[in-house]
């Protein structure tokens, strides 16, 4: 048996209450009342209503206050609002629809009118309930499909180890490494997704230890130096002369300075430059102090549309040809680098390129790693 909606009905009134109770006591739905908004949004995850009926003029928050909380809150902003007021002129009744309000009554309430509007309301919320549902399994069957992945790609690269271990042509020796490198990179990406899912269903475990950027950031160019040497690229470096203690997950942090230095070689042209540089910001006194990484490049930089959305699922920059674009890196390091309470964002370089900044919370005390 389908479960009734649940309606959750705030007025300071009781005896509202108890009209909107009589109006809609037919149509069978489970209702609550709760006599002030504070009251509300204590309980709102206990009750887990359809939809929200909210009186504005109560003492101490009123409806406007309340609705913006909810409507600001990622758990609560899709549940549909309808305020019922007693205020009638035209700028009362934009303040409730600025305020993220859905739908509006005026006192006093009418019986068909309230009835009607409650039914569109419960049918948009079903219909946000089905698209999330679909939603939720398309993302579980995507994962499971790529984790299943992992097995067969694993077998590959066993037996890419094993062939390099055989007396074979050197023209052999070098396809068996690109194939190597390139189920590696698969590999990484396998990873990249599982992390971006994980990340998405709130399931991500990180594995924080007090990390030098400096030598993190060391690590991830040194890995790239032959990449760049091929494009005829020269990788630069401006790092302090301290050590930038900070408390991250060294494997997904050196995940997202991989992400940004492939980006950035790939989309420089040759004999140009990319420079990786690592300083201290504060930006006030009672804020802890910030390590500052910077990956700047000498490429085509980012138009203004390109800058809202590419941190994005599946948004790409500019199309290049032979450069694969499949538009998770940078959304990756978004996730990543928000899940360590950072930020992350892109800036158009003078007079050609881009330069990533990422922000993150310095580590006073000076543990080892």
């Amino acid at each position: 048996m389908e479960k009734p909606p649940i309606v959750l009905i705030v007025d300071d009134e009781p005896a509202n209450f108890n009209v909107i109770e009589i109006l809609l006591f037919k149509e069978g739905y489970e209702m609550h009342y709760k006599n002030s908004g504070r009251e509300a949004i204590a309980c709102f995850e206990e009750i887990n209503p359809d939809i929200i009926l909210l009186d504005v003029m109560m003492p101490d928050m009123d409806g406007i206050e309340v609705c913006q909380i909810f409507k600001t809150n990622p758990r609560s902003q899709h549940i549909p609002i309808i305020i019922t007021t007693a205020l009638s002129s035209k700028d009362d009744l934009a303040r409730c629809l600025d305020a993220g309000a859905d739908d509006f009554i005026n006192k006093p309430i009418h019986s068909t009118e309230l009835r009607a509007r409650v039914r569109s309301m419960l049918r948009i919320k079903s219909q946000y309930d089905r698209i999330q549902k679909t939603m939720h399994l398309r993302e579980e069957m995507m994962q499971t499909i790529v984790h299943d992945l992992r097995n067969p790609l694993i077998g590959i690269m066993l037996g890419c180890d094993a062939l390099t271990n055989l007396e074979v042509p050197d023209r052999a020796k070098k396809r068996i490494s690109q194939i190597s490198k390139t189920t590696q990179q698969m590999r990484l990406l396998i990873d990249d997704i599982l992390a971006i899912g994980s990340m998405e269903a709130n399931k991500l475990l990180l594995n924080l230890v007090t990390l030098d950027m400096v030598i993190l950031a060391e690590e991830a160019i040194a890995g790239f130096e032959p990449l760049a040497a091929d494009k005829k690229i020269q990788l630069l470096r401006k790092f302090p002369e301290t050590p930038a203690y900070i408390l991250g997950d060294k494997y997904r942090l050196r995940r997202v300075l991989d992400n940004l230095l492939d980006n950035a070689i790939k989309f420089s042209p040759s004999q140009s430059s990319i420079t990786v540089s690592i300083d201290y910001l504060s930006e006030n006194p009672d804020r802890q102090n910030l390590v500052k990484l910077e990956v700047i490049d000498l490429g085509a930089g980012i138009s203004a549309e390109q800058k809202q959305i590419i941190f994005e699922k599946y948004e790409v920059g500019n199309a290049v040809t032979g450069v694969s674009q499949i538009g998770l890196g940078l959304s990756f390091c978004k996730m990543i680098v928000e899940a360590h309470d950072g930020s992350i964002s892109v800036a158009n370089n003078q007079p050609t390129g881009a330069i990533f900044t990422i922000l993150l919370a310095q580590q006073t005390m000076k543990s080892t790693q």
